[in-house]
């Protein structure tokens, strides 16, 4: 009773600051707790400038932290919002007021074991930037046997994130089976499971080693390329609430007056940031997930640098091979290909009309191909290819939606910078290679081998198997119907068979594997 009570608190003051925002309408349409909404509007101000995206960014912004994160994480979710909501989510600021200085020594010292000043030689108390899980303090250590030294920056948690947190994510899953409960044309947008998504996402990003651990392997797929550069990580200096990495600098990503004072050429600088996106997506399978300006800058080389792992995506492999099929297929105009490969990648339920599902695709494919180049937007037909899923019953697929949201970004940059270009085309080299070779005759072939390879490896535990089954009858522990037990006991010339047939597999499975070697 104290807990729902408390939860209905919550609530009801979350609810006055949307409407004080006039961001209510937002919710309006879902018709959750409509009583509530209506009471809470008394005496609200309506009329606030801008559209419903940024006046709830806005209200989003006062409510706190933890609803901050869930904005960023909502951003995401065009398929749930609309493309114009989602985009204006993405614009929500992450900053907050700083916590002391005082606070931040403490949470080190306790993390790390020594105090602020056993373990840098400088430690300045002014954070440099303070958003809603941690801020940043720029420190300097001291070189010695194990480290080099130099300058560094320190994240520290926010003190009593992790208990904020908690508190608003009860709220969060109370309202999410509210909603399935009560709303049964929203049940398909699967609101607990949008909740427990987020709750993973913030959980991960609450853990500084993780962040940590991205990095270093973001770096590690980028080893010898000097076009990209990710901070070293002092593990030393790192734990779960304190994160200490080798501070950079540079020009933010989309200042094009900035890029071209300091000399910088446009043009080879998003041939780099195309070719990295490409490399992240495509060649790695693990690609940072929030590339917006304020995390990418561009060195005195004009090599791309980046900040914040905190949110990361993953693309499994046959997932890629999926996303190129298609992309093959739009190319070539064949719509058909187009929805079989959907089909084959599970997201189009086999239920669904094929044919209905490839008219619907070339609806939205065909009328990119008569505008400019630079005017093509491969995010949002990605985004509008995902927005079929409410029409034809499709899964949602969060990878996707996260790798989408970054295509945005990487578009948006592009055309700050040079409204002439399509960024995409300048990693076109890259796709090609790409699709040779893991598209191509050979890749086939090299796909053949492995399955092949893998057959073979199962072999002896196939053989093994059917010794056993064979011990096993004759030990009868096995009850079969009459005329099987006769067959595998050779009668009527069924053991013959088995015997042949087996030999003939193994010899199919050698022949195969000769032709690929």
């Amino acid at each position: 009773m104290l807990r729902t009570a408390r939860t209905l608190l919550r609530l009801l003051r979350i609810a006055r600051t949307l409407a004080r925002h006039d961001a209510l309408a937002t919710l309006e349409p879902m018709g959750v707790a409509p009583g509530l909404l209506w009471l809470v509007r008394l005496g609200a101000r309506r009329k606030v400038a801008g559209r419903p995206g940024e006046k709830l960014a806005r209200a989003l912004t006062e409510v706190g932290p933890s609803f901050i994160k869930l904005g960023q994480f909502l951003s995401t979710r065009a398929d749930l919002l609309g493309e114009q909501l989602a985009a204006d989510l993405s614009e929500l600021q992450d900053a907050l007021p700083p916590f002391t200085s005082a606070e931040a020594r403490a949470t080190i010292a306790a993390e790390l074991g020594q105090p602020v000043s056993a373990l840098f030689a400088s430690f300045e108390d002014t954070p440099v930037s303070a958003a809603s899980i941690a801020q940043v303090h720029f420190a300097t250590v001291a070189a010695d046997d194990d480290h080099a030294g130099g300058d560094v920056a320190v994240k520290v948690l926010r003190p009593g994130i992790e208990r904020a947190f908690a508190r608003d994510l009860e709220l969060l899953y109370w309202l999410a089976t509210l909603i399935e409960r009560t709303q049964p044309r929203l049940r398909r947008l699967k609101p607990v499971t949008v909740v427990r998504l987020f709750e993973e996402t913030v959980r991960i990003e609450m853990d500084l080693r993780m962040e940590a651990a991205a990095a270093a392997e973001l770096a590690d797929n980028f080893a010898g390329d000097d076009t990209y550069r990710v901070p070293p990580i002092d593990w030393q200096r790192t734990s779960r609430r304190v994160l200490t990495m080798g501070r950079v600098s540079g020009i933010p990503m989309d200042d094009r007056a900035a890029l071209i004072a300091a000399g910088h050429d446009i043009t080879a600088v998003l041939t780099k940031a195309a070719a990295i996106f490409f490399n992240q997506v495509f060649r790695d399978g693990f690609f940072h997930g929030d590339q917006h300006p304020g995390n990418m800058f561009v060195d005195a080389d004009g090599n791309i640098v980046a900040v914040d792992f905190g949110i990361m995506g993953r693309v499994d492999h046959k997932t890629r091979t999926y996303l190129a099929d298609m992309l093959l297929a739009v190319l070539a105009r064949d719509y058909r290909r187009l929805a079989e490969v959907h089909v084959q990648a599970g997201y189009l339920p086999v239920r669904e009309s094929l044919d209905a599902f490839a008219q619907a695709l070339r609806a939205i494919a065909e009328p990119i191909f008569d505008r400019p180049l630079q005017d093509i937007s491969f995010a949002r037909l990605l985004g509008s290819l995902l927005h079929l899923s409410e029409s034809f019953a499709m899964p949602v697929q969060p990878q996707l939606l996260l790798l989408q949201k970054n295509m945005m970004m990487a578009e948006g940059v592009s055309r700050r910078l040079d409204p002439t270009l399509n960024i995409w085309t300048l990693a076109e080299p890259l796709a090609k290679a790409w699709m040779l070779e893991n598209r191509g005759p050979e890749a086939r072939v090299r796909r053949a081998g492995r399955d092949l390879a893998a057959a073979l490896e199962r072999l002896p535990a196939l053989l093994d198997n059917l010794d056993t089954v064979a011990a096993d009858l004759a030990a009868g522990g096995l009850r079969l119907h009459p005329e099987s037990a006769e067959a595998l006991r050779g009668g009527r010339g069924g053991g013959r068979m088995a015997h042949w047939a087996l030999w003939l597999a193994i010899a199919a499975l050698t022949l195969g594997l000769a032709a690929i070697i």
